[in-house]
């Protein structure tokens, strides 16, 4: 197996609690502004910066009173914690449910959130894709070819990443796809990451380690951070869509213990809600996620590839049986991963 650099958890204290300082988690100011923090994953800050600004607008229209709404990003996992730990979100839009069960677990959020908003408390999807450059010049067209020698993959770490663990089941869903036992299902994915060359935290760590530091040849990741790249550096990568993929659920919930001490349960409720209006369905789009509205979603098809076969995390069980079996310590990943 390579040496490989990887971003451990170890980094992680250190890393939240400037991210609490900077974005309030820790308190809020009262200057009669209405004040919520979504604590989010890592590729969602560009669209929130949008949505937040279409919302704020809608609900002084609406009610007649200024919001404030500060965000906080990273690993999804990483992200659940810190809420754990005491980051005083109002709401949660993680990258896996998951992650907000982890929070539900603790009892600030009500059990039951799943059914709280439409689509299973999922305003949007995402798949996983391949990010190469321009040229492609090691001719990326599918998952085998990433398990080829000298061929460089970036992907962020699954104990820390939500993201990571979609574009793990990605590779295993191919994998299931194309061989029948289990062991050879094993022997691609472990194949497959020992070409990982750097693991970050993070989706955007991954990206940033890919585009700016231009490492790897490779880049596993969401749709909508490949669609992001491609606009921010038009004419120096690609995207190569896969045979087979998963379809990415991120979740939303209340943080509903912090919410009631903060008084905001009703705005907190309306942030949420209003993702799946057809303003946000169509933001949503135009920012590289697939909206839930399947009219929206189809005002998008040049824009996504709707003919990736898509597996999905209900052929796993859901999640909690998904994250046992392939995340939790000694599962799939560390056996094909650690030593």
């Amino acid at each position: 197996m390579r040496n490989i650099q990887k971003y451990t958890a170890a980094l992680l204290p250190a890393v939240m609690i400037l991210s609490l300082l900077l974005t309030g988690c820790s308190g809020r100011k009262d200057d009669g502004t209405v004040t919520i923090t979504n604590v989010s994953y890592d590729p969602t800050r560009e669209f929130y910066e949008k949505y937040n600004k279409i919302f704020e607008s809608y609900y002084e229209s609406e009610h007649g009173k200024k919001i404030n709404v500060i965000q906080s990003h990273g690993g999804s996992g990483a992200q659940a914690r810190s809420v754990v730990e005491g980051c005083n979100a109002d709401v949660v839009t993680l990258a896996l449910e998951h992650d907000i069960d982890l929070i539900q677990n603790t009892g600030l959020i009500d059990k039951g959130w799943i059914d709280e908003f439409p689509k299973s408390s999922a305003p949007y999807t995402s798949t996983i894709v391949f990010l190469v450059r321009k040229g492609n010049p090691k001719h990326i067209s599918d998952w085998n070819d990433l398990v080829k020698k000298n061929v460089d993959v970036i992907t962020p770490d699954p104990k820390s990443s939500g993201g990571a663990c979609w574009n793990f089941l990605a590779a295993l869903s191919y994998a299931k796809t194309n061989y029948d036992s289990l062991k050879e299902q094993k022997s691609f994915m472990k194949k497959l990451y020992e070409n990982v060359t750097i693991m970050d935290s993070g989706a955007r760590g991954s990206t940033t380690t890919f585009v700016e530091n231009g490492q790897g040849d490779v880049l596993i990741a969401w749709e909508n951070e490949a669609l992001t790249t491609m606009d921010s550096y038009p004419g120096k990568y690609e995207i190569v869509n896969p045979s087979v993929s998963i379809l990415a659920q991120p979740s939303v919930a209340i943080v509903d213990d912090n919410a009631k001490s903060n008084g905001t349960q009703e705005v907190s409720k309306e942030y949420l809600q209003y993702l799946y209006s057809d303003e946000a369905q169509q933001l949503i789009g135009e920012s590289g996620y697939r909206p839930t509205n399947q009219d929206i979603l189809n005002r998008f098809s040049d824009k996504f590839d709707l003919n990736i076969r898509l597996w999905s995390i209900e052929d796993y069980g859901g999640w909690n049986e998904a994250y046992k079996t392939y995340f939790d310590d000694g599962a799939m990943f560390d056996e094909i991963y650690g030593n």
